[in-house]
């Protein structure tokens, strides 16, 4: 059996930044995104009797050591709930740069969870793929829907994401890839670096769930500017918790600073742009779609070196292919 899918990265609106189990993927609080229509990841997975151990290459390398034993355990979950033991090879493609800090785990696995799922035969509704690709990475479990989708804390059963309706609420993201290459810190190793260690770590914890609670007021009214404020404040917040961290976590750099202050001025100048940054220095700027182009050229007479994506709402992850034998 065979199987391939695709899905896309999303974009944390209102974070996800810590865990309340380990194992499981369980975050602390709620979060929501935007799943982009740009840079998808293509996942096959290939059940094979005769191999020894699953076989993972991603974007024509091999992988090894951590990355491999990853996708490894998580094809052990598979294989568990389906009752098969064959090995699988997995051939997996990025269109966005990988371990940069632009969500290329969240589409990552959630192609993977969608394409071993339909190999190994498990027959899964939306809020257990979710639930599934959450084991991979808890972001993931957002990619398996389009548009925007909020993620619930919780026990294992009650930890999924869904779609939110956004009636009237159109919204563009222009992505500036200012470093494409892996980032210092994992995301993992910052993520319990800050938990144990910074101060402001419980107040994230506590204030988070009420921006939740207001992004979703936002989204319910159409009210571009209060989703767009509250995306660029739960983010400062969430870097100025990880700056607290003690060895101190610091994704932005000079260049990201540029952008964040370029994405003011153009508040400034009467274009509603609003910044996002997750874990890595690449800035994210949420605009209406009208306002992309501008959004762009801005940014880019700021840091001609960085690359751009724009995108705008896209769609949830999807099988290319029947599963054949």
């Amino acid at each position: 059996m065979r199987a391939t899918a695709e899905a896309n990265p999303n974009i944390a609106l209102i974070k996800y930044w810590g865990k309340a189990d380990v194992e499981l993927n369980l975050p602390v609080t709620g979060s929501l995104s935007l799943t982009l229509d740009a840079a998808p990841t293509r996942t096959t997975v290939a059940l094979d009797a005769g191999l020894d151990a699953d076989e993972v290459v991603l974007g024509g390398a091999v992988l090894s050591g951590r990355p491999a034993q990853r996708v490894e355990r998580f094809l052990d979950l598979v294989r568990a709930a389906s009752g098969r033991t064959e090995h699988a090879r997995v051939d997996s493609v990025n269109l966005i740069p990988t371990g940069a800090g632009l969500a290329s785990s969240a589409s990552g696995f959630a192609a993977l969870a969608a394409a071993a799922a339909a190999a190994y035969g498990l027959d899964l509704d939306g809020r257990a793929l979710s639930r599934l690709a959450r084991r991979g990475s808890g972001s993931a479990s957002r990619s398996i829907f389009g548009g925007i989708v909020r993620w619930h804390p919780g026990d294992d059963a009650a930890s999924f994401a869904e779609p939110v309706d956004a009636p009237g609420l159109d919204l563009a993201m222009v992505v500036a890839i200012i470093a494409a290459g892996p980032k210092s810190i994992s995301s993992t190793e910052a993520m319990n670096r800050t938990t144990a260690t910074s101060p402001f770590y419980a107040g994230w914890a506590e204030s988070t769930p009420r921006q939740l609670d207001e992004m979703l007021e936002a989204i319910a009214h159409a009210d571009f500017t209060a989703v767009g404020e509250l995306t660029e404040s739960n983010s400062l917040r969430m870097h100025a918790t990880m700056a607290a961290a003690w060895p101190p976590v610091r994704y932005p750099t000079a260049a990201s600073v540029a952008l964040l202050d370029a994405t003011r001025d153009l508040r400034a100048d009467g274009i509603e742009a609003y910044a996002t940054m997750d874990a890595g220095p690449n800035v994210k700027v949420l605009c209406r779609p009208a306002d992309a182009a501008r959004v762009e050229a801005r940014l880019a007479e700021v840091d001609p070196t960085a690359d751009f994506l724009s995108a705008r709402a896209g769609e949830g992850v999807r099988l290319i292919d029947e599963p054949a034998a």
